[in-house]
């Protein structure tokens, strides 16, 4: 069990897990010699124990670990830790397409466009150091705050083809996108990585996937002999443009895909030109129904060949444990019978679950057993936000439930909250609080509020917060935080204190134009300000004009008199 604080090959410090699979685990963990936030995947017990899996999976990690461009999520190291088969990657934070799709159904074709050209970029990259994704889909891409795409696990999907038919989660989240020659037994190509960016582009136009089915088996057979079904029918305003792209990169046969990656790049770029949208629909020019194998194209066959005698174990080795899943299943049937069904039906009373919640673990346990029923040693470990830490939940099966005497019991047990309690941040430094927040999985807005100079405001001093101190919060929450907007305003020059000069060297400094007028007033005294056009107090830009009147009064003569007296 791998908990907070564990370090990982004396570096990785785990800090908390953020996302569970068929395949791995993935964890933050703090790189503590490089002082930078990576997140570990970290193979499930049962696939570690796989030799020829681990084999596989760490060639193809260290594989992918070679690709440097700013669409895929970088592959840092790649080890085993006491038993522990593990891959270090970039962290990065955001939704998978996936979470965006079900949030919001289907994308605008702006957006689409954006994404699709990012992620055929990353695709065509990788093609060109020799490596196939062989497992594109909305699961696998991380959109960023910023909008950029990152798709994870390059090269990697490979190690899991071989246990593949064992995970049906893995295989319904997988067949979805999978390319015909794939679901008929065949190795992938570069061309099989088109095959599944034209469905993931289908999905984001039209927020579904173009197949769906009660097994990965229908949807795979739908993958192999049903054609994609029409974009514009679904919308009869779609650019015939964008479905002609998702009916070229997602033709049945290979021979009418894309020649690669990069020439979907280039179709995606003038997608939404206004000259392209009633453009004829795409004709294929080689037949999509009963072509031969040999129609995958020498280049696409290059990766195939390398993989051919492998993947021929793998089809032997998948068949072997179809048969072998059988036998289990009906094994299990009689084992669920025997220990759930029969105790069931035989003749021992039924006892209603009793409410131990907010009990520890050793008060519990005495309460079940005294109640006639059996406590396993192994509990379940989950979050609360209403029960203390190393206190019981509830209990599997729940609380309330009636069963037979003796059945089984698992208690659950809290780990805490995770949520954390917001301060009072007002006056502290944004980046510090922001940092500390995100940690925490909390998604963190900072705002502006304009302040000016003469308030002496502290950059990057939070001014304001929208949740109140005393709330806790957690992963998915979100808080806003204010922080000053400095601007400087413009002087009462009309106050007696300034003189041109002062008003002229004001404006040097802050890349302002003055103009000065002139005008008389006797009862002012020469060289005073008495207007200026932009009002004390109020914003200064660049650029702008600044206006003043300055008293010049005309000079007093003498002018002698009859008397001899001056005037």
């Amino acid at each position: 069990m791998i908990t907070r604080g564990q370090l990982i090959n004396d570096r990785y410090e785990i800090i908390r897990a953020i996302g569970e699979g068929g395949m791995a685990n993935v964890y933050l963990a703090q790189d503590t010699i490089l002082d930078r936030k990576v997140a570990v995947k970290i193979l499930r017990g049962d696939l570690a124990e796989d030799e020829k899996f681990v084999r596989r999976f760490q060639r193809e990690a260290i594989s992918a670990s070679s690709l440097n461009d700013p669409n895929i999520v970088e592959v840092y190291d790649v080890g085993e830790d006491d038993g522990k088969y593990f891959i270090v990657m970039e962290y990065v934070q955001g939704l998978t397409l996936k979470q965006l799709i079900k949030k919001r159904g289907s994308l605008t074709l702006p957006e689409v466009q954006d994404i699709m050209l990012q992620l055929t970029s990353a695709v065509a990259h990788a093609h060109e150091s020799f490596i196939i994704h062989r497992d594109i889909k909305p699961q696998n891409v991380i959109i960023l705050e910023d909008g950029r795409v990152k798709i994870m696990d390059f090269g990697i999907a490979v190690a899991l083809n071989a246990g593949e038919f064992t995970q049906t989660n893995s295989v319904m989240g997988t067949v979805y996108y999978i390319p015909p020659e794939q679901a008929n037994g065949g190795a992938a190509t570069t061309k099989s990585d088109i095959y599944s960016l034209g469905i993931l582009m289908y999905e984001l136009v039209t927020g579904h996937v173009p197949f769906k089915g009660e097994n990965p088996v229908e949807v795979a057979i739908k993958h192999m002999n049903e054609p994609i079904p029409s974009i514009c029918e679904y919308d009869p305003e779609m650019p015939q443009s964008i479905e002609n792209i998702v009916l070229k990169a997602a033709a049945k046969n290979p021979k009418n895909r894309y020649e690669s990656a990069w020439d979907m790049h280039e179709d995606l770029e003038t997608a939404l030109d206004k000259d392209r949208f009633n453009e004829p629909r795409v004709i294929y020019r080689y037949p999509e129904k009963n072509f031969d194998d040999n129609d995958v194209p020498k280049e696409g066959r290059v990766a195939r060949n390398k993989e051919k005698d492998e993947n021929k174990k793998d089809k032997r080795m998948n068949k072997a444990l179809i048969v072998i899943g059988t036998i289990v299943g009906v094994l299990i049937a009689a084992l669920l019978f025997v220990f759930i069904l029969w105790p069931r039906i035989s003749d021992k009373p039924d006892i209603e679950i009793p409410d131990v919640q907010g009990m520890t673990v050793k008060q519990a346990r005495s309460t079940l057993e005294d109640k006639g029923f059996e406590v396993l040693g192994k509990t379940k470990k989950e979050a609360s936000d209403e029960v203390d830490e190393d206190k019981v939940i509830g209990t599997d099966p729940e609380i309330g439930e009636t069963l037979k005497e003796g059945s089984e019991i698992t208690l659950i047990v809290s780990t805490g909250s995770e949520k954390i309690e917001i301060e009072d941040y007002t006056g502290e430094n944004y980046e510090k609080v922001k940092a500390l927040l995100e940690e925490a999985g909390i998604t963190v807005i900072i705002d502006e509020k304009a302040v000016s100079k003469d308030d002496n405001p502290e950059e990057g001093a939070i001014l304001e917060q929208d949740v109140e101190p005393g709330t806790k919060l957690g992963e998915g929450d979100t808080i806003t935080l204010i922080i000053p907007d400095i601007y400087i305003s413009y002087p009462n020059f009309t106050d007696g204190t300034y003189t041109e000069e002062d008003v002229k060297k004001f404006c040097d400094e802050n890349g302002l134009t003055l103009n000065v007028t002139e005008v008389q007033d006797l009862q002012s005294e020469d060289g005073a300000i008495v207007y200026q056009n932009m009002a004390a107090g109020s914003k200064v830009s660049e650029g702008a004009n600044l206006r003043i009147k300055v008293v010049k009064n005309p000079e007093v003569t003498e002018t002698p008199t009859d008397t001899g007296e001056t005037e």
